[in-house]
């Protein structure tokens, strides 16, 4: 996406009428900013009103009793524009806390819903900071940026046009200093609409850039990058300096210029005003009107000024709301359109000339074809690439596939409501991810239908009861985040049994393996041997003596099957299966 594409126009009505859709449940709180804006402006130009009576009534007259009476009419006034603007802030900012409430809602429910196609392409830093930071942008738009735009421009008219009716000929002087301050705002507003994206962009790079490496910490530490690592971050970091920069060295250009062009009409109001006074022309007792237009000035100029500043949060809001949007306008989720449900399925599974891949015409799979039938175990094994995990990716759905079919009891996958599919399938994966939370709530996935009584007996019948009572608080020991912990092998257990508790008809042991202790390999054996009793089982693995006992195996290499049967009988085809148990033994006897 070009930088023009994310500064769009200057206004853009679709993208702001569409930000304040979201404001339709909300209507009373937006008609109560409304009403507090118009009031706190009435208050604000009612003061310099009384201000002039005052002076040019009130204390020529000398009497104490108008004055009093003056003198509290104008405390009222001031109580009423200070409750009035604390009733617009509050609710201001509320409207826009419930609206960016609801659309980040939105936005995680549709990033649930994505592709893992969507996350292999995109940055996880980045997409943190559309749902927090340039969340947090689109609440000011209300809290910050528009309301509060409106509420000013309602002031500078109120005041402009009570200038008029106090002294025409002293109104004009002001407004003739107002085109200079707009064509400041103007190009104020352009400038910094710019240098807005530059920031955002600069924000979502550092972003990405700290999450990651804080998540590779240990290839950072393991290959002494931390040197090489500081000097990107180091650019990184003066890029996203610079690009805040250039927003104040527009601010410090900006308010200066203002605030000499307010400065010069207070001197040509005061001038031309006491000129009038000593020539007897205008309107009589002119020296209240003088200070009357001091404050209408002030009413006129600082909003001005702060609409410019207010703009800017307004623009940098719709920016953000143009990003978050984008990504709910992405098109990248699996269809939903399923309408089989089953509360028990066999576990039969059939790929039938499946052809898939990750990259538009690079083929990752060639017609894959199949069939495990009910409670058998099936092991898949091949060299690194050969299209193993794939196989489990496209039954779960996380992809679609690019031809064929893909069958579970007969029953096409694409047939079956997705949350119905997935409940029958359970995967142990190499790379076991925990949450940082309690053992027991990372086992059920704080599912509240499975109780912490149900998790201990699950572990006894797999083994796993002993080493999770060793633990400091048993299965409500903190794991911290990604069960850092817990060692490798510990964290395979832990997974085996999550997978245990779902009750499972298809188990999937995607190298389950492979990086653990020989301790921690017999206790995932003996877990395995029991989890896969009575229900399909698919079994992928880099240690071919782990898989002897499957009753069938596929063997892969560049995404085709090249043989299937029983260990014995591969060994004795001699062919590459043979090759691979051999050359692996080897290695095992060398090591």
């Amino acid at each position: 996406m070009s930088k023009s594409d994310e500064i769009g126009k200057a206004f853009d009505y679709r993208l702001f009428k569409r930000v304040f859709a979201h404001t339709k449940p909300y209507r009373v709180i937006f008609w109560v900013v409304a009403i507090t804006a118009i009031l706190s402006a009435a208050f604000a130009v009612g003061i310099p009103i009384l201000v002039k009576d005052i002076i040019n009534d009130a204390l020529s007259s000398k009497s104490s009793q108008g004055l009093f009476s003056a003198i509290m009419l104008m405390l009222g006034l001031l109580v009423g524009q200070v409750v009035m603007q604390l009733g617009f802030n509050y609710y201001a900012n509320l409207l826009g806390e419930s609206v960016i409430r609801d659309i980040r809602i939105r936005l995680f429910k549709k990033m649930m819903s994505f592709k893992m196609t969507y996350f292999d392409n995109s940055s996880i830093g980045v997409l943190v900071t559309r749902a927090v930071a340039d969340m947090q942008r689109i609440g000011e738009i209300f809290s910050q940026g528009f309301f509060m735009i409106v509420a000013d421009v309602l002031k500078m008219i109120s005041a402009a046009i009570i200038m008029t009716v106090m002294n025409w000929k002293l109104a004009l002087i002001v407004f003739a200093i107002l085109p200079v301050i707009l064509i400041a705002t103007r190009l104020f507003q352009q400038a910094m609409k710019v240098a807005f994206v530059e920031v955002r962009a600069q924000v979502s790079n550092l972003n990405s850039f700290v999450q990651e490496r804080i998540a590779g910490m240990k290839i950072v530490q393991l290959f002494n990058r931390e040197e090489i690592e500081k000097e990107k971050f180091r650019v990184i970091n003066e890029k996203h300096q610079n690009a805040w920069l250039k927003t104040v060295w527009y601010n410090s250009i900006f308010f200066p210029i203002a605030e000499i062009s307010n400065s010069i009409g207070i001197g040509l109001v005061v001038y031309f005003g006491v000129i009038q006074n000593i020539q007897n022309i205008g309107f009589d007792n002119n020296k209240g009107t003088i200070v009357a237009f001091f404050f209408l000035m002030d009413l006129l100029f600082r909003p001005l000024r702060q609409i410019a500043d207010k703009f800017n949060t307004l623009q940098m809001g719709m920016v953000a709301a143009n990003r978050v949007f984008k990504i709910l306008d992405t098109d990248s989720h699996i269809a939903d359109e399923g309408s089989v449900v089953k509360a028990d399925v066999k576990g039969d599974i059939e790929f039938t000339d499946v052809r898939f891949g990750y990259v538009k015409d690079e083929e990752v799979l060639h017609g894959i074809s199949f069939k495990v039938d009910a409670g058998e175990t099936v092991a898949i094994v091949g060299a690194t690439g050969a299209g193993k995990s794939t196989i489990i990716n496209l039954l779960n759905r996380f992809y679609e596939i690019n031809s064929g079919e893909i069958r579970i009891d007969g029953v096409n996958i694409h047939d079956y409501t997705l949350q119905s599919l997935r409940s029958h399938i359970a995967i142990v994966l190499q790379d076991v991810f925990l949450f940082a939370d309690t053992i027991a709530n990372n086992i059920s996935l704080r599912d509240k239908n499975i109780s912490v009584a149900e998790i201990e007996a699950a572990a006894k019948q797999i083994g796993v009861h002993e080493f999770i009572s060793s633990l400091p608080g048993g299965y409500e020991y903190n794991v911290k985040e990604r069960g850092t912990m817990l060692s490798s092998g510990q964290r395979q257990l832990i997974a085996f049994l999550r997978a245990y508790v779902s009750n499972p008809s298809i188990l999937i042991l995607d190298e389950a393996t492979s990086s653990v202790d020989t301790y921690s390999e017999q206790l995932i054996q003996q877990a395995t041997d029991k989890i896969t009793e009575g229900r399909t089982s698919i079994i992928i693995a880099h240690r071919l003596a782990t898989i002897k006992k499957a009753s069938k195996i596929i063997v892969m290499d560049e995404g085709q099957i090249v043989e299937i049967g029983t260990h014995k009988e591969l060994l004795k085809k001699g062919g590459y299966y043979n090759d691979l148990y051999t050359a692996q033994f080897l290695q095992e006897e060398v090591a």
